[in-house]
């Protein structure tokens, strides 16, 4: 695939770069096309990803992502590309401030507020310590019984997107599950190398990984109601809006360890709270999520 250009929308792209990959219109414009997440739905973390990728090309190299904040405000149509209109709110000495709006079909899906700043040393820097969880080595690929079934051009496929190793709740050394606030452990990297070592495109890529499974996490087993995760048929999930906070520099195609809770789902709404970890023991980011949760109706 000619790496100059925007992957035309429902084309197959041969790295994940090309799902981040977006197109400069003008100055504060960009242009971008998402795949679905769920039937006739954009994909959420790409969207968002998307937007991170606008914002952060009009920021000096020096300053790198610290935090963004998003709201998705309408689906997106995997079917018609996304216009990123970029707002340049602020550029401070230390910190600057982009402002993204999404907008399809003269309606914007989705907002982004995204902070940048120079690097600094921090006197008595302190993380909270990584969960004991089995490696992603020993765990199995989920990915392999689903392509048994999977239609012959995808088996035929060299390319996947991403890699996922799920932590089986009764692994030894977890964290107890607290009543109430259910939890999973994933592993998940980029199922391509990402070139270079740009901190922007690693950033972007963990915006992507970080929608996979935040919201699922809010319709786990949840006391009393105990809704079982082996019913998704019945309930309806959508993610309202997402934040992430970067502490510390990463890869997102090493394993990083998603480790997740939930300490609450009522009125519609479920919130999820993750930590993300290299091999190192190393916390390198943080997410937030409020996701609509609804039993499905007949």
């Amino acid at each position: 695939m000619d790496a100059s250009r925007v992957p035309e929308t429902g084309e197959t792209v041969s790295s994940f770069v090309d799902l981040l990959r977006i197109e400069q219109l003008d100055e504060n414009l960009f242009r971008g096309s998402c795949h679905a997440g769920a039937p006739m739905r954009a994909f959420g973390g790409q969207v968002a990803a998307q937007a991170l990728t606008a914002a952060g090309r009009t920021v000096d190299a020096g300053r790198q992502v610290h935090s963004l904040h998003g709201y998705f405000l309408r689906p997106g149509d995997p079917r018609h590309p996304i216009d990123y209109q970029v707002d340049r709110a602020r550029d401070g000495f230390s910190y600057a401030t982009r402002r993204v709006t999404a907008v399809q079909h003269d309606e914007v899906i989705f907002t982004l507020s995204a902070s940048f700043k120079y690097p600094e040393p921090t006197p008595g820097a302190r993380q909270s310590a990584m969960p004991l969880v089995p490696g992603p080595e020993e765990l199995p690929d989920p990915f392999l019984a689903w392509a048994e079934a999977a239609p012959r051009d995808y088996r035929e496929s060299a390319f996947r997107t991403l890699d996922l190793r799920f932590v089986p709740a009764d692994s030894p050394g977890l964290p107890p599950e607290l009543p109430g606030s259910p939890q999973q452990f994933v592993w998940l990297r980029t199922g391509s190398p990402l070139p270079g070592d740009d901190p922007l495109l690693q950033v972007c890529a963990l915006t992507y990984l970080s929608d996979l499974t935040l919201a699922s996490t809010t319709a786990l087993t949840v006391q009393p109601h105990r809704i079982q995760r082996t019913t998704p048929a019945r309930i309806m999930l959508a993610s309202l809006d997402h934040a992430m906070w970067f502490h510390r520099p990463f890869r997102a195609d090493e394993w990083l360890l998603f480790a997740q809770r939930s300490p609450s789902a009522s009125d519609g709404r479920g919130l999820a709270h993750g930590e993300f970890y290299d091999q190192q023991g190393n916390l390198v980011a943080s997410a937030v999520q409020e996701a609509l949760v609804r039993e499905r109706r007949p």
